[in-house]
Formats: structure tokens, C-alpha cells, sequence
């Protein structure tokens, strides 16, 4: 049986990271001549060209490609234990570590790690953020969970596992005021301006096709791609917003907004996003089994 030396499997992946053995070697700190030594070596024991020369650049073979998807997947494991090893060590509370996206509720937030907030031996650390920048965080190991109202991606790099944690149905909801009357969906949208979520969102693009399919151009009156905003343009505006009704989960209970029309078809869904690890944050894992989502 062939003997596997990891030096080598790691030069290897620098050298296909690099794209060139120059600037491997300037990366790994040693001489090229050393370091193709050692990918010729790696390429004896596995008994496979690993890359060909085109036009002077070095481009992985079809073995290659193979080999490289097991080096990353080894080295990510690696770096998982490294991580789980290190932030276990000497710590007598437990920890996580959420990243939620930039536009999702905080009251949706809030709700999930509730069940922690009491919880003395519990040290919550909450990041916000554009959706790419935590997945490359939650990559990194520096994360736990991301919260996001979209799913990840999937690739073969990442292997993000979508936790479908709610849905909700958004609504038209409005100042109260003396003499409301009930709002005509959608009739009376040629009348009444509207504040809606950006273009990106979900939801607007679900909205603006029952819209065309009614034959009505509402008035636009904002667009906004942050629920904390959303949240403050529903408080102030005279007309209605778009949201889902978590958003504004206070103002509903207080009075200060009420529900003009409630949209089934039309759903916001909140996701709890996860890589694929062997040792999943124990405090993660207790959570989302209590959500019945393990």
C-alpha cells in the first residue's frame, strides 16, 4: 500500500492554489527546484501525472482535479479539528458564534437565540454582514451559523446545508388611523403609495408579478433593501409596506400598525445555513434539534 506524505499533498495544493510553481515556492518559502522534488515525488506514490504544461502554465490533469478535491477536503478537516481542539481548550462555558445577513429581521434574530440568552454558561457573539462575506467566514471556521432569508449555494467546494428554520406570509400593513377604512387589494394600490423591499428581495419579485397580473402600477413610495429600515418606513409612511409581519411583531401587538391584507402565496423564508462538519458546535446542535431541524 502507498504511503501518503502530507508534505507533499500540501505542496501540491499550493502549487494548484498558485497556479505556478515560481510562486509556490515564493509562498511556501522554498527554492522551486525543492519543491518540484516534491511534487514529483507525490505524483510517484499516487502513480498519476497530477498537472501538464500548456502554453508555459502549469493546468491540472484530470487526476489532478481529483486529487486536489480530496487535498481540500482533508486540509478543511484539519483546520475543523485545529479549531475545535483550540476553542474547547480551557474554556468552562460553551460558545456560539451566529452570523445573520444584513437585511434579516432582528426580531427574528432575537427569536432564535432566545432560548440562550439566560444561559450563564452560554457566550453568544452575533455578527452581521453581507451573505457572501459570512459564508466565507463560516468557511473559515470563525462561524458557527449564518441566518439568512435566501439559501446558500451549493457547490462542490462548500456543501452548505440549508436549514429551513420558518416561512412566514407577508403582509400590507399601515399606520392605524380614526376612520380606516378596509383596504381593496388591489384596487386601491393605484391610490394608496407603498414602501417596498429592493429588487432583490424574494418577496418584491413575488409581488411585482401579482401586480403585473393585475394590470396595476403601484406608487412606489421607497425601496428598501434593510428589515430594520423597512421596519422604520412602515412606522412613518401614510400609505402601506410590504413586510413580513416578524418584521413588525412590536407595532402589531401595540396598535401602532395594523394588517390591511395578508398575501398566502407570497412567503418570507428564514434559514439557519450550516457547513457539513464532522463536530458541529454542540450548543448549534442542541439548538436546532429543540427546533426539530437536526
Amino acid at each position: 500500500m502507498a504511503f501518503l506524505n502530507y508534505h507533499h499533498l500540501r505542496y501540491f495544493r499550493a502549487i494548484a492554489t498558485e497556479g505556478s510553481l515560481t510562486r509556490a515556492a515564493q509562498h511556501l518559502k522554498l527554492s522551486q527546484s525543492a519543491l518540484s522534488v516534491q511534487l514529483r515525488r507525490l505524483e510517484e506514490s499516487l502513480g498519476q501525472a497530477l498537472f501538464e504544461r500548456k502554453h508555459k502554465a502549469l493546468v491540472l490533469t484530470e487526476a489532478g482535479r481529483i486529487a486536489l478535491e480530496y487535498a481540500n477536503s482533508i486540509f478543511r478537516s484539519g483546520e475543523e479539528l485545529t479549531d475545535l481542539m483550540q476553542n474547547r481548550a480551557g474554556r468552562s462555558r460553551s460558545f456560539l458564534r451566529v452570523g445573520a445577513s444584513s437585511n434579516l429581521s432582528r426580531n427574528f434574530q432575537l427569536n432564535f437565540v432566545r432560548p440562550l440568552i439566560t444561559r450563564d454558561h452560554v457566550e453568544l457573539v452575533l455578527h452581521s454582514g453581507t451573505l457572501r462575506e459570512l459564508l466565507a467566514q463560516l468557511h473559515n471556521h470563525t462561524l458557527d451559523v449564518v441566518l439568512s432569508n435566501t439559501p446558500a449555494r451549493n457547490d462542490a467546494d462548500t456543501g452548505w446545508r440549508n436549514h429551513l428554520l420558518d416561512e412566514q406570509s407577508v403582509s400590507l400593513v399601515g399606520r392605524k388611523r380614526r376612520g380606516l377604512k378596509p383596504f381593496r387589494f388591489p384596487e386601491d394600490l393605484r391610490t394608496t403609495p407603498v414602501v417596498l423591499p429592493s429588487l432583490e428581495s424574494s418577496i418584491r419579485a413575488a409581488f411585482d408579478v401579482l401586480m403585473d397580473q393585475s394590470g396595476i402600477h403601484p406608487i412606489i413610495a421607497a425601496e428598501v433593501d434593510d428589515m430594520a429600515m423597512l421596519r422604520l418606513m412602515a412606522r412613518e409612511s401614510n400609505g402601506v409596506t410590504l413586510v413580513p409581519p416578524v418584521v413588525v411583531k412590536d407595532e402589531l401587538e401595540s396598535g401602532a400598525l395594523v394588517e390591511r391584507h395578508r398575501f398566502p402565496q407570497i412567503k418570507e423564508c428564514f434559514y439557519a445555513i450550516t457547513p457539513n462538519r464532522r463536530f458541529p458546535n454542540a450548543i448549534l446542535r442542541e439548538l436546532m434539534t429543540k427546533k426539530k431541524l437536526a
